[in-house]
């Protein structure tokens, strides 16, 4: 596995692999590697010639108070399992390469952005595109790879890469869980057992919300209702959202169809955890 920090280095490196005809599949992150980001590299792996990851922890996806300083980092952690995943390139960037004096550009997805987590995190999902397109920029893949368990971000960056041509195949793979249910995130690390045990009860809740669409509930506000039930009888469970939106408009839904998709936020503790899950028939594909 080679490492790349130079930002025009990594550029040329993948222009001469496209040159050569070879295909690049990409798996953008911000390190602290996991199952899921893992799952990624596996998938990505067996669709491309060249497999690339990125790790950069983006310091304008995160607001005032949240947890940029604190977020988890172990850069040789990371590497040791990028390159047991079959990692051929692994680009490592630091804030000043991608954010250099005088930085003045934002790329921002309207319609999508404001509901959800745009609507408690303002500022976060422009962060989010604009870093991902910069790092597009860079590699230049025929593809990349994205974790349904963050639904929004992936919704709005299919979206970017529709309306700006980017000629880039978005793959988004399903939610890995750990053994109890919850979906894995780098986050989960800052939870002591007690709220650990907590979280579970986001699981259990969309759960108890598909059981009773797929039981015949179409009513949205019943299941939100039950799925508030339930979380909020953990003690340290403070909730964010709960709702049910259509997948390719994160809009709100009337009735619950096989589009429909429940999104939550929840914050255990201090530590603040996304789940979702589709309340039918999952429709997901690469190009919906």
């Amino acid at each position: 596995m080679e490492i790349v920090r130079d930002i025009k280095a990594m550029r040329q490196r993948c222009a001469d692999l496209r040159q050569a005809g070879r295909s690049l599949a990409f798996v953008p992150t911000m390190g602290y590697l996991h199952k899921g980001h893992l799952a990624l590299l596996e998938e990505g792996r067996s669709r491309g010639d060249v497999l690339i990851l990125s790790i950069f922890v983006n310091p304008t996806q995160f607001g005032a108070g949240e947890d940029f300083g604190t977020y988890p980092r172990d850069f040789e952690r990371d590497a040791d399992l990028a390159r047991k995943a079959g990692t051929d390139l692994l680009f490592a960037p630091g804030g000043d390469d991608i954010y250099p004096g005088g930085f003045a550009t934002t790329v921002s997805v309207s319609g999508l952005t404001e509901t959800l987590c745009g609507r408690s995190r303002p500022g976060h999902f422009a962060g989010v595109t604009t870093v991902v397109a910069k790092l597009f920029n860079i590699v230049q893949p025929h593809l990349a790879l994205f974790g349904r368990k963050d639904f929004q971000q992936l919704t709005i960056i299919r979206r970017m890469v529709r309306d700006l041509d980017m000629g880039i195949k978005v793959i988004g793979l399903p939610t890995v869980r750990d053994s109890d249910g919850l979906a894995m995130s780098s986050r989960n690390v800052h939870l002591p057992p007690g709220e650990r045990r907590q979280a579970r009860a986001i699981p259990q809740s969309l759960l108890l919300a598909v059981a009773k669409a797929k039981a015949g509930e179409r009513d949205p506000q019943r299941l939100i209702n039950a799925v508030r039930e339930r979380i909020s009888r953990e003690p340290d469970a403070e909730i964010d959202y709960v709702q049910i939106c259509h997948d390719r408009t994160l809009q709100d839904v009337e009735t619950v169809d096989s589009r429909s998709v429940l999104l939550l936020a929840v914050r255990i503790g201090d530590t603040r955890l996304i789940d979702n899950h589709y309340l039918l028939e999952e429709v997901w594909t690469d190009e919906a």
